[in-house]
């Protein structure tokens, strides 16, 4: 199933700025940018946790890989030193690689980022948080129309 990850912006999200098509990971990016430290780490951590090793190899030239194991396997928890390294580039194409892995992940954010009040104020969270819910939402039809369909007698 293909999952709806390229989004129209229905409002600029900077004063003077143009509206303009902006894919989910464009978004994270700029959720992730205006981010302090603390909310940074908490939104790779939500973005990490599914990913292997292989995967975190891949993106973003293994920078995520480096995070991972110095955070641990099991407890991890992502440092704020750790975040300082980390490029909008890098979450943007963490945010792509992840919603092929677990397009879930990414819609958990929508919950990480209304938990922070830092962020809860800015218009690219709330588009960010609008989309992500919705998208949510389109999913959970679609599956519980499908499993309906499995469940009519033949």
């Amino acid at each position: 199933m293909k999952t709806v990850d390229h989004i129209p912006a229905a409002a600029s999200i900077e004063p003077g700025r143009q509206s303009v098509d902006i894919t989910i990971p464009q978004l994270v990016g700029e959720v992730f940018e205006a981010a302090p430290a603390v909310d940074r780490s908490h939104l790779l951590e939500q973005l990490l946790r599914p990913l292997g090793v292989l995967s975190l190899v891949a993106v973003a030239g293994g920078i995520f890989a480096k995070i991972r194991f110095r955070g641990g396997w099991h407890d991890f928890h992502v440092r704020l030193d750790d975040v300082q390294n980390v490029r909008v580039s890098d979450v943007v194409a963490l945010v792509d690689y992840v919603q092929q892995v677990s397009v879930e992940a990414v819609d958990g954010l929508a919950h990480t980022l209304l938990a922070s009040p830092m962020l809860a104020g800015s218009a690219a969270t709330a588009l960010l948080v609008s989309v992500l819910l919705q998208r949510d939402r389109v999913r959970r039809a679609r599956a519980g129309a499908a499993g309906d369909l499995l469940a009519e007698p033949a």
